[in-house]
């Protein structure tokens, strides 16, 4: 991605440096990796901050590390690639008349306190409806091509996408009407409910490239094929393969890979917003 130069979003609050111990995780760093794993891209935090316990305050400079320049410029990566969400956001939005309220993105070592409580690393990037932000912590990036076999920057870029669609959804509703239906219906329905919303954060970070796309001074070549390598590596199956080795389809809340890949590529190839009503889909 032809990124450097690019405008920077002003939206970025970076917490990288602050200190603090641990959150205590049962399995150690093998444990730690597994849960990062499946809960990549979206997962609720709400389902993994109930068992972590903050080992100790956080302080501003008890890590004490200063940046270094791979830190710095992955920041610059990250606020380029947001400030181009925004800018493509807040056209879909205002050609049907309504604002695009931007988001924010809270860069983080560790563990972090949000909306929805805490979180540390092992929940992978996610976004939190109550404050409107968007949570990452950037040694992710390092187990997904590692562990994932996801590497190249519009991965990268894919998961901040992905992240922005839940933002998308929260502002035109469709978060809300999902998680009320917790409670209300079985387990097995609200994973289904959980994997539309999912697949359709994936269709809306393909709308983001379709239009990423279209700027010919941003993409380079493979870069599309690094996002979709990226949707697809993030699948239930997958992932579930991979950390227990065998797969239970009703235990599934973000859709297969082959699921990932299809929405992705359909919000890339039509860049237009009401194409993406996975709820409605008879075919997923």
């Amino acid at each position: 991605m032809k990124w450097l130069g690019r405008r920077k979003s002003d939206n970025v609050e970076d917490r990288r440096g602050i200190g603090g111990r641990g959150l205590a995780v049962g399995g150690g760093l093998g444990g730690l990796i597994i849960i990062a794993l499946y809960f990549l891209l979206g997962g609720n935090p709400d389902q993994i901050t109930q068992s972590l316990q903050p080992g100790g305050e956080t302080s501003p400079g008890a890590a004490g590390q200063p940046l270094s320049e791979k830190d710095k410029e992955m920041g610059d990566f990250v606020s380029a690639v947001l400030a181009d969400t925004e800018d493509v956001w807040g056209t879909v939005f205002g050609e049907s008349g309504q604002q695009y309220r931007e988001p924010r993105l809270v860069l983080f070592t560790d563990q972090v306190q949000s909306a929805c409580g805490y979180a540390g690393a092992a929940t992978g990037p996610f976004y939190c409806p109550g404050d409107e932000k968007v949570y990452l912590d950037l040694s992710f990036f390092d187990e997904m091509q590692l562990k994932l076999g996801a590497p190249g920057d519009f991965a990268l870029a894919y998961v901040i996408a992905h992240e922005i669609g839940h933002h998308v959804q929260n502002l035109l509703g469709i978060n809300d009407q999902v998680m009320s239906q917790r409670g209300r219906v079985s387990d097995r329905e609200f994973n289904q409910l959980l994997v539309r919303l999912e697949l359709q954060a994936d269709f809306l970070a393909g709308v983001w490239a379709h239009y990423a796309r279209q700027a010919a001074d941003y993409l380079e070549q493979g870069d599309i094929e690094e996002g979709i390598n990226a949707a697809g590596a993030v699948g239930d199956d997958r992932i579930q393969r991979q950390t227990q080795g065998y797969v239970v389809p009703d235990a599934f809340t973000h859709g297969t890979s082959e699921q990932r890949v299809r929405w992705f590529k359909k919000g890339l190839e039509t860049g237009d917003i009401r194409q993406g009503d996975t709820f409605n889909a008879s075919n997923l």
